[in-house]
Parts: C-alpha cells; structure tokens; sequence
C-alpha cells in the first residue's frame, strides 16, 4: 500500500492547473506549507500573478512559478513541459484541476466542444504530457497524481449535459489510470468537491460565503487526509450533504440500471417518492 503522505514532501514539486484560484489555489497553498515547491498553471493571467504574489514570501524556498495556458490546447501543454525540462527537473504530485461550467444545451455546439476540450481534455492532455515526468520522479520519491472530477459526473442530474458528461468521463480515465499504476510508486486519486465556495459556483470577491458550502481550504485538508489514508475517491461533503447522503444518492442512481427504472429516476416524478423513500431507509 502507498503511502500518499510522503508525497508532500520538502523540495518536491506540485504541478497545479486551475491554480490561480478556487481549490487549485488552495492546494497550492496546503502544498506550500508542507515545503513543496510550486508550479502554478492557468489561463487567467492576471489572477495568476496574484496567486503568486499572495503565497510567495521574501525567501527563495520553496519556489513558486507560474504558467499562462489554456488547459485545452496541446501546444500549451508542450510550451509547459518545456518549461518543466528546463527550469523545474521532477514533478510529484500532478493536480489536474483545471475545469469550467458554461450554460448551455442540446444544438449548441460551442457550449459541447468547448466544454469537452477544457474539462476533459485539459485532463488528457496533463496526462499524456507528464506521465512519464511523474514515472521517473517515482524511481526515487512517492509521487501523486490527483483529478479533480465532480459529484455530477457520478449522479448526472438533468441541466448541463457537457459538463456531467466531461466529469464522467475523467472520472472513467482516473480509475483506468490509477488501475494501469497499481502497485507502482505513483498512486492516483479523484477529487470530488461537494458545494464549495468558489468563483465556478458563483463565488466572487466581496460575496459572503453560504452557510452550506466549504471553503476551498476544506477541500484541500480533506484531500490531504484522504491521501494520506491511500484513497482513490475522495468525495468531499459540505455543510449541507453529509457523506452518507451521497452514497444514497449514488446508489439510487446506479440502481436505475441494475433495476431497469427510466434513467435519472431520482428527479422524474414518478419516481421521486420512491426515491426518497428509499433513500431514507437505506443503510450505507
């Protein structure tokens, strides 16, 4: 078994897409504190200038660099590895976070591609790119690669068709990568985030936090934890949904199939007192 824990080691380095802000930011930060060094990685430059500036310190250890890309474009990937080659060496922990939600529905083709290519294969991309960087720092170091998915890419509630179904399928490809790396020195773990406070969810500067939702710095030290006990699904609450409630909810859904009821069953009228029904009773 891993020991995941070793991965936040002093003067390894954490490669962090989405990291300018939002959970990315904050595990940027956690990994900082555990001495890591930092490469931070997003397409917003100007709040990845301020990232930088708000976790460096006058001292030159850890270091903390930056990369403008846009997660969906493979000749930003190349540009990044490059970088990495030159100036960085090893990365051990991989934290492929980098996601977006835009409204959208069925016949409108840029809200689908561009969706697909920023959520999942911004994911392939890192994957592809630095596999083989995180391979060879794990002949001598514990590394971790860690994807960010999402709960509705498990329960795929009706509204946004794109989005559940990028996070479906990163969910998908993290269990085949981390099944291919079993048994190595590299261990992978899905992110899961419950409703956290963040500028996807609709958090902003000067918007006060709802008494539901975490903070992205609950999802880092969640995460953290959870590594540390050798987790592949890391499926964080919040304040309002508990653990419990989500295997509920994720059985119901699973059972849809296992007993043949019309697919997302848990919000179709016909069904939706069963489901609470049995939800409630139901023993997890």
């Amino acid at each position: 078994m891993s020991d995941s824990k070793t991965v936040f080691a002093q003067g390894s380095t954490a490669l962090i897409t989405g990291g300018a802000s939002g959970v990315g930011l904050a595990i940027a930060k956690l990994c900082k504190g555990k001495g890591m060094n930092l490469l931070l990685v997003d397409r917003n430059e100007e709040a990845l200038k301020a990232a930088v500036s708000d976790i460096s310190d006058v001292s030159d250890s850890p270091t903390v660099k930056s990369f403008t890309a846009d997660v969906s474009k493979l000749e930003d990937w190349s540009k990044l590895q490059e970088l990495v080659t030159a100036e960085v060496g090893s990365i051990e922990l991989l934290v492929l976070n980098a996601g977006m939600g835009m409204k959208g529905g069925w016949g409108d083709h840029d809200y689908f591609r561009t969706t697909l290519e920023t959520n999942l294969f911004g994911v392939l991309h890192g994957v592809n790119t630095f596999l083989p960087t995180v391979k060879k720092a794990a002949e001598s170091k514990r590394t971790a690669i860690v994807i960010t998915g999402s709960k509705q890419g498990i329960t795929n509630p009706p509204g946004n068709p794109a989005y559940n179904a990028s996070k479906a399928a990163v969910k998908s490809l993290a269990e085949q990568l981390s099944y291919e790396l079993k048994g190595s020195n590299t261990s992978v773990h899905l992110l899961v985030p419950g409703w956290t406070f963040t500028g996807l969810t609709g958090g902003g500067q000067g918007k006060e936090k709802p008494a539901g939702a975490w903070a992205p710095e609950q999802v880092a030290e969640y995460m953290f934890n959870k590594m540390v006990d050798d987790q592949f699904y890391i499926i964080c609450p919040d304040n309002d949904v508990s653990e419990e409630t989500d295997k509920k909810r994720m059985l119901w859904s699973v059972g849809d199939i296992v007993h043949g009821r019309s697919p997302l069953s848990r919000w179709r009228e016909e069904w939706k007192k069963e489901a609470e029904e049995t939800m409630a009773k139901t023993q997890v």
